[in-house]
């Protein structure tokens, strides 16, 4: 009968990972939770990283296995399984490590506020250097503070700000209340994307109230996960920078009139279209065909792609002449 649930998406080729992960959930200053694992189909399977767990935490434990989803599709099954007595549902990547106090600071503070939303500050080394703490919103932004220890903020223009830059934010310092997790689901089908960001502005828009803590809450893990293993130079690229590009596309009707946002959006559209175009530049460079299908089904759905590619030509060749 735990009023939050833990869920973890589980795909990893080495030993450890997970069972790092869960030493820190159950070092947690706030106990009154369960765990759901989505074995996504991992090539180094969940149960034999919770062989050595102690009992009493392996009875917490819930293990749901299925073909391999992706990331979305196993938070999504987590969320399809959580008891009907939870309160909220904290996310955790599997690579990644809570901080002892992150599940108290949630729990407090969206009781205490009467939030559905909220988020901790995000720490990891300097690979990670696009991530900032969210008490550094208070010297470019609006914000509301609400308390001092731990710093509680809130942001009158949430998704103006996030659309901007959405550094402060990471799904392993994501909590939501009932209303939410009831209702709102990742796009599945946006593998390695930008589905993270299309939940949180869904659970933005319908959510209640947001909160933000300026106290870490995770410590990033160190690119192990294989959910974040395509690269530049990747095959996988252009289908990760088109997906990305779908995602923005449907964030775009969702926010319709907020001029804004919508400028955000389009921007980071075009930041999809232009590194998808480099990557297939190194393809070529490199004495690899582009791949044409996926260029083609990107075009008809944006011509604005082919514009790119002109422009991208042109520059190239302004250049050597």
């Amino acid at each position: 009968m735990a009023k939050l649930t833990v869920i973890i998406p589980y795909y990893q080729k080495e030993p450890g990972i997970l069972r790092r992960a869960l030493t820190s959930v159950f070092a947690q200053s706030y106990v009154d939770f369960d765990v759901i694992i989505i074995d996504d189909q991992s090539p180094y399977s969940a149960a034999k990283e919770l062989e050595l767990l102690p009992k009493a935490q392996s009875e917490r434990i819930t293990v749901i296995r299925q073909p391999n989803g992706g990331p979305g599709g196993a938070r999504n099954t987590g969320l399809d399984n959580v008891k009907p007595e939870t309160e909220f549902v904290a996310f955790l990547d599997s690579d990644d490590l809570w901080t002892t106090d992150h599940l108290m600071n949630a729990y407090t503070s969206m009781t205490r506020f009467n939030a559905d939303c909220y988020w901790a500050s995000i720490t990891g080394s300097e690979e990670f250097d696009y991530h900032f703490g969210i008490g550094a919103l208070e010297k470019t932004e609006r914000v509301t503070r609400l308390q001092d220890a731990p710093l509680i903020l809130e942001l009158p223009e949430m998704s103006r700000v996030m659309l901007k830059d959405w550094g402060f934010l990471h799904l392993s310092c994501m909590v939501i209340g009932r209303p939410l997790f009831q209702s709102v689901r990742f796009e599945a089908a946006l593998r390695l994307a930008a589905e993270d960001v299309l939940f949180f502005c869904d659970c933005v828009l319908a959510a209640g109230r947001v909160i933000l803590c300026d106290a870490p809450g995770a410590v990033r893990g160190e690119g192990v996960n294989i959910f974040h293993g395509i690269d530049s130079d990747s095959q996988e690229f252009l289908k990760q920078q088109f997906n990305t590009w779908v995602a923005l596309d449907t964030l775009e009707g969702r926010f319709s009139g907020r001029a804004e946002e919508i400028a955000s959006i389009r921007h980071g559209k075009q930041t999809a279209r232009s590194q998808a175009l480099w990557g297939q530049v190194r393809l070529v460079k490199r004495r690899k065909l582009p791949q044409v299908d996926l260029l083609a089904r990107w075009i008809w759905r944006d011509p604005r792609l082919l514009q790119s590619a002109v422009q991208l030509a042109t520059r190239k060749f302004s250049r050597q002449a």
